[in-house]
């Protein structure tokens, strides 16, 4: 029986070989060394991923959306109704949401997953509920712990599964009206930053009431009590389904050698609890963008990523993780397709 330890002990180590041939073998290219920048870098942190044995090949994506609703809704930090939750889990069925135009547009299958939206089962729809919605943060846990370790694993073996079905490249995306308050709480934690710094708009949150949600997210760590050094424990505490099913995709793909495209703000907290909980993980994630958010920063900072792309979007759902896909197959097709200056008979001085 696969427990969270064993998951975490099945990330495998970068294949540091690996890497040293694909850098050689990017030097012999057919331009100047180090001039396509990122790019090289990208082409030989995916060269490394025991999951591809030596040779990248993203043909086959997924954008796992984690959709689930939050108890803390009840505390007013969202002006959107809660029901949208449901409602855009449907249209995202339709491929009418923004991550489904822009997942489409690079090739990648954008799949659903129900864990915890507050409603009834959604048709067609993949379940791993197991509550409508988590406890409201401000006032006890999001949930218990045995909870927490047993959404991470079920999330985990869903990105197994795909996996193991041809999937090569993992993004992931979220969706839950009032989901900026738990992310905020998280990062507040494990960055040990005050909520002011971290707490943001959302889901365009009036400004003038900002300092409410900031007392909120106080109020949450302060009853909560959650231990940094434990994400899971933050997860459980101050987190929410959502975030903790992105955090097991995360897990999930690193188990097994293939990367993770982050989307924003929300991502980047999943993020950090999951590279609290298994620190190899970090090896596996590939930033797509800087988030608009306020405290997107602070995280990336903790999380020591620089975001491939700044288009000031704070959409969620896997947007961002979508138009950064673009660029892995750009570091793949650069690997695969240049020629090189030994085939040209070009040798570089130096």
């Amino acid at each position: 029986m696969q427990t969270l330890d064993s998951l975490i002990n099945a990330i495998p180590a970068p294949d540091h070989e690996a890497a040293l041939r694909a850098r050689r073998h990017i030097d012999g290219l057919l331009k100047p060394t180090g001039s396509l920048g990122r790019l090289e870098d990208l082409a030989v942190q995916l060269a490394a991923m025991p999951g591809f044995g030596g040779r990248p090949d993203v043909s086959q994506k997924a954008i796992v959306v984690m959709c689930a609703d939050h108890g803390v809704y009840e505390e007013q930090i969202t002006v959107s109704p809660q029901a949208i939750t449901a409602i855009q889990a449907l249209n995202m069925m339709q491929n009418h949401t923004g991550v489904c135009v822009l997942a489409a547009n690079v090739g990648a299958k954008v799949h659903v997953v129900d864990i915890g939206i507050d409603c009834e089962p959604l048709a067609g729809i993949a379940s791993l509920k197991v509550a409508r919605g988590t406890g409201n943060i401000a006032r006890g846990p999001a949930m218990r712990r045995e909870v927490a370790e047993q959404l991470l694993l079920a999330s985990a073996n869903h990105a197994r599964e795909l996996a193991a079905q041809g999937v090569r490249l993992f993004g992931v995306g979220e969706l839950g009206m009032g989901n900026t308050t738990p992310a905020a709480a998280i990062i507040s934690v494990l960055a040990n930053r005050d909520p002011e710094t971290v707490v943001g708009i959302g889901a365009n949150y009036p400004q003038e009431r900002l300092h409410h949600k900031v007392e909120v997210v106080r109020r949450a760590i302060a009853v909560n009590q959650p231990d940094a050094r434990d994400g899971v424990e933050v997860l459980a505490k101050v987190g929410g389904f959502d975030l903790l099913g992105m955090a097991g995709v995360m897990l999930g793909a690193a188990s097994c050698g293939l990367p993770v495209v982050l989307d924003g703000f929300l991502s980047y907290a999943s993020a950090l609890a999951a590279c609290r909980i298994a620190p190899a993980l970090h090896d596996y994630l590939i930033p797509s963008h800087l988030s608009a958010e306020k405290g997107a920063q602070i995280a990336l900072d903790e999380l020591k990523l620089t975001p491939y792309l700044n288009m000031d979007m704070r959409l969620g759902e896997g947007s961002g993780a979508a138009l950064a896909m673009h660029l892995v197959d750009a570091a793949c097709a650069v690997y695969d397709n240049m020629g090189t200056l030994a085939g040209s008979n070009i040798v570089l001085p130096g």
